[in-house]
């Protein structure tokens, strides 16, 4: 009876510990998040005989994913043109001058119902003094070229539900992942979307720059990316949540499955991405064991998210 009796209370002084610890840590970060959902433009560019825009969702560009949409005219009829091959390639210039891409479509499609090509891209990185990002269109109108340069600002990501990570897989290949949504999640099951990327080594590395070939990303296909959610938090004890749901691939390209987030607060998406074989590219199991008082232990390969 003693021994059961010192259990409880062990028990008790325990979840009040945590529920305390919970209840401030909520207070201290009061954070909220926005969901952006209306395109607006970032950036317009008149060039000889015509006028470009490029929209994004909040009229900014984010480290991280960002889809675009871009609107051609015809700078002397305002005629909006949608018989053009367009291609867009993003490249960043660091402070020593080297010049690298990121994930993106270099092929831009167009929406016939919405009348603007779109595609997207992965900002590793965001624009400071020591790093600029400039955007190289190319407007193929029937048998001519038009070449356009603008100079964009990539903003820092602060909603963390749309993080992203970049690393070398055990292939020794580069890849990327993105978080895409929810950009809001709710205490409940949520919808979590992600992209997957890599970067394809090119085969010739004297091109002229801009070459594309020398900045190609593709869409990892076929590929599965297996989910393990943990609050890292001390008081939380790196506990994990039921019904979650790895993510695979659906016909947008992108890797959809469910995240159930129980409460609010620190999160951390522990990843093994697996190639089309079941192959370990990247990721290591997390320990199941409940570690109250201690910082929860990450896998190899996982983004941290907080809402």
């Amino acid at each position: 009876m003693k021994l059961l009796q010192i259990i409880v209370i062990a028990v008790f002084i325990m979840v009040t510990s945590c529920t305390i610890d919970k209840t401030d840590y909520e207070a201290e970060l009061n954070i909220e998040t926005t969901e952006f959902i209306e395109f607006e433009e970032v950036t317009s560019i008149i060039s000889d005989d015509y006028t470009i825009s490029v929209d994004a969702l909040n009229g900014t560009l984010y480290k991280g994913y960002n889809k675009i949409h871009l609107k051609v005219g015809n700078a002397l009829t305002n005629e909006n043109l949608d018989n053009l091959k367009l291609t867009f390639l993003p490249i960043m210039t660091d402070a020593n001058g080297n010049k690298v891409s990121c994930p993106h479509s270099y092929n831009l499609n167009y929406n016939t119902d919405e009348n603007y090509y779109e595609g997207y891209v992965v900002f590793t990185s965001e624009s400071d003094s020591t790093v600029s990002w400039q955007l190289f269109i190319d407007v193929v109108d029937i048998d001519k070229t038009h070449s356009v340069e603008q100079i964009i600002t990539v903003e820092e990501q602060t909603n963390l539900n749309l993080n992203m990570t970049a690393f070398t897989g055990n292939d020794g290949e580069q890849y990327f992942i993105a978080l895409v949504a929810p950009q809001s999640p709710n205490v409940s099951q949520n919808d979590l979307v992600a992209g997957i990327y890599k970067y394809n080594q090119p085969i010739n590395s004297e091109g002229t720059f801009p070459d594309p070939t020398l900045f190609s990303y593709s869409i990892v296909d076929n590929h599965t990316l297996l989910l393990d959610p943990r609050m890292p938090e001390p008081s939380m004890g790196n506990h994990s949540s039921p019904n979650n749901q790895d993510l695979v691939q659906q016909s947008d390209g992108l890797y959809h499955g469910f995240v159930n987030y129980t409460m609010t607060g620190n999160w951390t998406l522990n990843f093994i991405l697996l190639d089309e074989n079941g192959q370990i590219i990247k990721g290591t199991e997390v320990s199941t064991e409940f570690t109250p008082g201690i910082e929860g232990a990450k896998g190899e390969l996982y983004i941290d998210i907080l809402f």
